[in-house]
């Protein structure tokens, strides 16, 4: 009955959002053409072709919105959707649309179809679907205050995250969800949780999904515990009562992802970044920059390249083994700051290190050149990492690539800091870079930006690079 209510309330909504569409559409063919000319003529000299012409395209435009509305799952349930959340899917959809149709106007040789419009169209289509998303928020908070479109769930399990799922559903009211109490494992059991009732244990559950008026089930349960409920599970769906499963491992803080493999449902188990779309525009980044630096800045390598050869004898560049995303093994790329055969002396300059762990840093390392020195201060160096970068190796920001050497020195929590692409630069490069001398320090910041990242974060660090760069802060 519920599912077939929340289609009925989708299909509404579906026809409101394809309503309000095409209201814009003929609100931005009214200004442009009509409204434009008299209050803008320097902007708009002309009207546009009449609206019978413009009708035509509508059946492609709610085509397209239709699809893309889909698409981003606009007619599922919004309950605990944050409203930030619905917002940013109407602009992704208003956004794409207009690019969308604008493309098809220019393949089909649509020359009717004027950009002024289509920008009119787009604005107006995104502010009459925000407005509505808002409103439909407000209404539904106002029913679900008034004790009506409430879901009733019992949950299932006793333990720190059953009473965190209960006290965070008690604090969003406006999500229509009623908590009718727990369900305890076998054995005994306290008669109240959190002010809410214990209906019974394992056993008792058929008779309580009988007399009970329930909605949805949330299973909270450890992975010995799932066994006992096995029959639960069954009986939810031969009752068609939804069924919920939070796994409940005491000791992991990981993003769950529920993924598909042929139809055999994963539950994946992540602590590093896995959004296909940031990722993706993550790794544009890093392609478009790479090789535009590499052209841009090709005078400075040349140089670079021929003070290095005149000035000591070996190699332009230093080929060095590293380990890259999950321990993959790379050849990473540098200008050669250190005398020929640096690495064979390492065990001789060992005790000028600064610091702590595995790694190796010293600000007055005898083995680097003169010349070497002014490319480390201005981390020049670094820029042949570049190539790295364009080829999948490396990333503009991430955890900087250690030795293998090193590795099989960390401890077990340290090899986390492996799980996201090296970078050129990181939250360790703009927070003192080599001035930072406790290698834990080091890991934690690799691994504060592993848990936090996102887009915006790869930006800030970027541009905090620029500033840390050019005053050679802390560099060795």
């Amino acid at each position: 009955m519920l599912k077939e209510r929340a289609k009925v309330v989708a299909y509404w909504v579906w026809t409101t959002d394809l309503v309000l569409t095409t209201l814009a559409f003929l609100l931005a063919w009214w200004i442009r053409s009509q409204l434009g000319p008299h209050l803008a003529p320097s902007l708009f000299p002309t009207e546009l072709y009449p609206l019978t012409r413009y009708l035509g395209l509508l059946p492609l435009v709610l085509a397209i919105w239709t699809f893309l509305l889909v698409a981003r799952e606009a007619y599922t349930s919004r309950r605990t959707v944050a409203l930030s959340h619905e917002v940013w899917q109407v602009v992704q959809v208003a956004g794409a649309g207009t690019l969308t149709l604008a493309a098809a106007g220019w393949l089909l040789r649509l020359d009717f179809v004027s950009r002024p419009f289509l920008i009119l169209f787009g604005t107006i289509d995104l502010a009459l679907l925000v407005a509505e998303k808002v409103a439909l928020r407000l209404f539904a908070r106002h029913v679900r205050r008034r004790g009506y479109n409430y879901r009733t769930l019992l949950i299932v399990g006793i333990n720190p995250r059953s009473e965190e799922v209960a006290r965070i559903i008690q604090l969003h009211p406006h999500w229509g969800l009623k908590l009718l109490g727990f369900v305890a494992p076998n054995g005994e059991f306290p008669e109240q949780v959190l002010g809410l009732p214990v209906l019974g244990s394992a056993d008792d559950l058929p008779r309580i999904l009988q007399d009970e008026v329930v909605d949805e089930v949330i299973f909270v349960l450890s992975r010995r515990q799932l066994e006992e409920f096995e029959e639960s599970f069954l009986l939810c769906s031969e009752l068609g009562i939804r069924a919920r499963v939070a796994l409940y491992f005491p000791h992991m803080k990981a993003r769950v992802v529920l993924e598909e493999l042929e139809g055999i449902p994963l539950l994946t188990f992540t602590n590093t970044p896995g959004a296909p779309f940031p990722t993706f525009v993550k790794r544009l980044l890093d392609l478009s920059v790479s090789l535009t630096g590499l052209i841009v800045l090709s005078p400075v390598l040349l140089a670079t390249a021929l003070l290095i050869a005149v000035s000591s004898r070996g190699p332009v560049l230093y080929r060095q083994v590293r380990c890259g995303l999950n321990g993959r093994r790379f050849t990473l790329y540098k200008f050669r700051t250190m005398v020929e055969g640096a690495d064979a002396q390492l065990d001789a300059v060992a005790h000028l290190n600064e610091v702590s762990g595995p790694a190796f840093k010293a600000r007055r390392d005898p083995r680097v050149t003169w010349v070497g020195r002014v490319l480390r201060r201005l981390s020049i160096d670094e820029l042949p990492q570049l190539v790295n970068v364009l080829r999948g190796q490396m990333s503009l920001v991430g955890p900087r690539p250690p030795l293998p050497d090193e590795v099989a020195r960390y401890e077990r929590w340290q090899l986390r800091r492996l799980s996201m692409k090296p970078g050129l630069t990181g939250l360790w490069q703009v927070s003192g870079r080599a001035g930072l001398d406790d290698f834990d320090r080091w890991i934690a910041l690799d691994l504060a930006y592993i848990d936090q990242w996102s887009l915006w974060l790869d930006l800030k660090i970027l541009l905090k690079t620029i500033p840390a760069v050019l005053s050679a802060r802390g560099a060795a």
